[in-house]
């Protein structure tokens, strides 16, 4: 095999699924996702067991958003005919390059699931009450 393709362009940390529709929120398909290196090659993606041939990508799109705090990322979604992938990656100079595949960039914002909401509203409100807990000794 061609040592070009057997060593990758780039690699990084990343959270991943599977799950079909919009992904672009947290909620619970984040908390479960994959948690894995993701390898891009000349020819093909590779996160975990799963391997994306580039000529088996039907559309890429690449989602530029900013976290809860502000830190620059950006979700990955690639679609095949068998599954639609979702990354969730780290800024990073790689990204805002050419990348191996043809991708459409966009700019994304991260929303709330209705599950993420409620587990929000409940931790603020264990903090209240243990702040209010400590303040009244």
């Amino acid at each position: 095999m061609n040592s070009d393709l057997t060593r990758p362009l780039y690699q990084c940390l990343t959270k991943a699924t599977t799950a079909t529709g919009d992904q672009m929120k947290y909620g619970p398909n984040w908390v479960v996702a994959r948690r894995a290196r993701l390898k891009v090659f000349p020819d093909r993606l590779e996160c975990g067991d799963w391997t994306i041939p580039n000529e088996e990508i039907t559309e890429a799109v690449l989602f530029s958003i900013r976290s809860l705090v502000f830190i620059p990322g950006y979700v990955l979604r690639v679609t095949t005919d068998e599954a639609t992938y979702h990354f969730g990656l780290n800024g990073g100079a790689f990204w805002k390059g050419e990348l191996p595949f043809p991708v459409t960039r966009k700019k994304g914002s991260l929303g709330y699931s209705k599950l993420s909401i409620a587990v929000r509203v409940i931790a603020l409100g264990y903090l209240v009450y243990a702040l209010w807990q400590w303040l009244a000794r």
